[in-house]
């Protein structure tokens, strides 16, 4: 699949086969994060493969938004080291955007669970083993997909400004 088809045509997908993701695609999907950019290379991501189904089903629990992580064949949560980057959010993102475009192109369907800074992240942390000086940045569901979905999205003309904002183009 070429990049932009990708780009355009990835959706979230909450509703999952009962189909197990090949480890080889699981791969596949890290190595995609791990050669996301970063502020100064710092890479200061690291992966969580969540396989087990009692693990998932305990995340699911906690993450107000991802309760559909119980019934996904596959998670993998995102963590950053706060203290490895200046800009980790920012470089945990780009690897999470890597991982759900490397799934899609692969058929797979993810969605985004998002946990930075929300009130399940300290929980999910304790349940996950994560060290506390680490943050949970994103949680991410993957499996073949059970639903399809449609999205539209703003006209480029209202989103777009030359030289000064407002000012179109």
């Amino acid at each position: 699949m070429e990049v932009l088809e990708a780009i355009r045509t990835r959706r979230s997908v909450r509703k999952y086969e009962k189909r197990s993701v090949p480890e080889e695609f699981v791969r596949k999907i890290l190595e995609a994060g791990r050669w996301a950019p970063s502020a100064s290379n710092a890479q200061p991501w690291s992966f969580i493969v969540l396989r087990d189904e009692g693990v998932r089903k305990e995340v699911a629990r906690a993450a107000t938004y991802g309760r559909f992580l119980a019934e996904a064949p596959l998670g993998i949560a995102v963590v950053v080291d706060p203290a490895a980057s200046t800009h980790p959010v920012e470089d945990g993102a780009i690897a999470t955007q890597n991982m759900l475009l490397a799934a899609h192109a692969l058929g797979l369907g993810t969605c985004w669970i998002g946990s930075y800074g929300s009130s399940y992240e300290e929980r999910v942390k304790e349940v996950l083993g994560i060290p506390e000086d680490k943050r949970l940045l994103s949680i991410i569901s993957v499996g073949y997909p059970a639903e399809s979905s449609k999205s539209t999205r703003r006209d480029l003309g209202e989103l777009v400004f030359r030289d000064r904002y407002g000012k179109s183009g």
